[in-house]
């Protein structure tokens, strides 16, 4: 069975009759190494062919479908057709050379990459794999093909007819019928890292950007990547099915929840009317929000998309809307009071429900339930718009966890629309299995319903890596030179400083490392609190472990480890801030061991 993105269930409202059947007898019909798009909009000036097919063995097919029957058509040459539409008599260009064009740009915008043409030959700068084109008619016959002359404005062999597509039509007939649109059959198998880049180029959504990427997809000109990182196949899928109403994924570190959610935002986005409320996007973290908020602001999305922690919006609800503020008291007990007045003015109706076309929320393992029932609350009923993103593995606060709760008990309606994410594609196979070593007991996979929580064990995409670097050194300002030394040496290997950070069990460790690196002149950014945080500088970030969640970094140091867990602390708690903390890695992950704790010896006697 093929791929079909997005999946026909969630776009069969916008699919013509002759698209659907089309849709389901490829879907069903084609081999599971098939890939399918239907009204996808491809490359930089964002063209629609009707379906686009690739195959690693047969190469890429530009379909257009035409609903037409011979009845409708009055008149065709080679270059246009005058057909009744609803009724009116409308000219329209020749199909055939309609799908030529698609197909014309979608190799001009391949073959800017070298390493998808020919390198030498009688076929040098030709694409290193076949492509072509063809036409549709769910309505028409062969026959009446034929007798309308049809065959004289577009090549026959280039056209898949009504009987030819029906659900009796044995699969290889239908194969057939698509390669036989091709003028030359593939030598050899397109390869995976091939596979990519030809979705890099064509998909620019599905774009795994770097840090600190700046190609620009506008520009025709641009000069490509040497590595163009995508979203797996499962990823995009889900990406482009997500529909209305609300929806739960549930996806281990690293799955690619954030990306998926930042597609989401976007698409919403550019959907949007002048007329259309503003999209929200919530998370517990501020680095997580700061950075959030940067990329949408980048897109330039940044006033139909707002990315705020939780209790920044929550403090913007209660100005905003004239309600008075928490008066000087602990920092706990203002924040707590500060969500129980939004709930308090929501309740009497003093603070607006239903503010937002769409609600998305990042780590939401970290919401307590009434701040969940609170935020349902705020999506616009007409559009029922919520996708929460969950992993109970990186749920690091205990308020999250107090007690069980289904997801409909806070109002998150997602039964029925519930995902799975189970592979880590973030961390090298070293990476994780140094953070799922502390984590063992935790990551015991648990599945339950729909409607509840699970609890995922990671699987890991397999990419390989250099094993984590262990610190182990008689005190913690050794470690935190034997970093810097590390970190020096990561920069003189071609790393930006903007890669790097350094995650602490505590604040004085964290104050420790920073003055160190002031002190070897490394440029340092310390998150101490609100405002601390700015993704887009080159300075290594030091911060403590839990504000770390949601971020990543392709080169993390984690000092203190020896000490974790701190005496009265429990191992448990403890283990899920060290499996966040070094699931931010993404290539190099340095630990210091030293100290006589649990986790220092644990990792030290596996190293050995």
């Amino acid at each position: 069975m093929a791929t079909l993105i997005p999946s026909i269930g969630t776009c069969v409202s916008r699919m013509t009759g002759g698209e659907r059947r089309l849709a389901e007898r490829l879907e069903q019909k084609l081999d599971d190494d098939y890939l399918l798009w239907y009204d996808v909009p491809i490359g930089p000036r964002h063209l629609h062919p009707d379906f686009v097919v690739m195959h690693p063995r047969r190469g890429l097919l530009i379909l257009e479908v035409k609903d037409w029957s011979p009845k409708t058509i009055q008149q065709a040459n080679k270059q246009s057709w005058q057909v009744f539409i609803d009724g009116t008599l409308k000219t329209q260009p020749n199909p055939a050379e309609q799908a030529r064009q698609y197909a014309h740009a979608v190799v001009d915008a391949l073959k800017r990459d070298p390493q998808l043409v020919q390198p030498g030959g009688d076929h040098q700068g030709n694409l290193a794999f076949p492509w072509s084109y063809g036409v549709v008619f769910p309505n028409m016959t062969r026959k009446q093909f034929t007798e309308g002359q049809l065959d004289q404005v577009i090549e026959p062999h280039q056209v898949i007819c009504s009987d030819e597509m029906l659900e009796k039509v044995g699969a290889e007939d239908l194969q057939s019928r698509l390669w036989d649109m091709f003028p030359y059959l593939m030598r050899g198998v397109m390869s995976l890292p091939q596979l990519d880049r030809v979705r890099w180029i064509l998909f620019p959504e599905v774009r795994v950007q770097t840090q600190g990427a700046l190609f620009d997809d506008s520009d025709l000109d641009a000069e490509l990547p040497s590595i163009m990182r995508v979203m797996d196949l499962q990823q995009e899928q889900l990406a482009r099915s997500l529909g209305d109403g609300h929806r739960v994924i549930h996806g281990v570190a690293g799955s690619g929840k954030t990306m998926i959610l930042g597609y989401r935002a976007e698409y919403l986005a550019k959907a949007n009317t002048p007329a259309s409320k503003p999209i929200l996007i919530l998370c517990y973290n501020e680095p997580l929000a700061v950075k959030l908020e940067s990329v949408m602001q980048a897109k330039g999305l940044g006033d139909k998309v707002h990315a705020r922690h939780f209790h920044k919006w929550c403090r913007d609800q209660l100005v905003a809307y004239g309600q008075t503020l928490p008066g000087q008291i602990g920092r706990d007990q203002y924040v707590a009071e500060l969500v129980q007045r939004v709930i308090h003015g929501v309740d009497r109706k003093q603070i607006p429900s239903g503010q937002y076309q769409a609600i998305l929320i990042d780590e939401g393992h970290d919401f307590a339930p009434e701040w969940l029932r609170l935020v349902t609350q705020m999506v616009d009923p007409t559009t029922n718009s919520l996708l929460l993103l969950y992993d109970d593995a990186q749920s690091i606060y205990e308020r999250s966890r107090s007690k069980q709760f289904s997801f409909k008990s806070v109002g998150v309606q997602a039964q029925g629309r519930t995902t799975i994410l189970k592979i880590n594609y973030r961390n090298t196979k070293q990476i994780l299995q140094t953070a799922s070593l502390i984590a063992a007991d935790l990551l015991t996979a648990d599945d339950k319903d729909d409607d509840g929580i699970p609890l995922l064990k990671p699987i890991s995409c397999g990419r390989d890596g250099e094993a984590p670097i262990l610190i182990k050194l008689p005190s913690l300002r050794e470690e935190a030179l034997a970093i810097a030394d590390q970190l020096s040496n990561a920069y003189g290997e071609g790393h930006a400083w903007g890669d790097m950070a350094i995650l602490c069990t505590d604040r004085h460790t964290r104050d420790l490392c920073a003055k160190v690196l002031h002190q070897r002149k490394i440029p340092v950014q310390m998150r101490i609190g609100t405002g601390d945080f700015d993704p887009a500088s080159d300075t290594v970030k030091v911060m403590t472990m839990k504000v770390s969640k949601g971020l990543e970094f392709p080169v993390v140091a984690l000092p203190g480890v020896g000490h974790m867990p701190a005496e009265g602390e429990d191992e448990q708690e403890a283990a899920r801030v060290f499996y966040v903390a070094a699931t931010r890695a993404t290539h190099r992950l340095v630990i210091g061991v030293s100290g006589d704790r649990g986790f220092g010896a644990k990792l030290h006697a596996r190293a050995i």
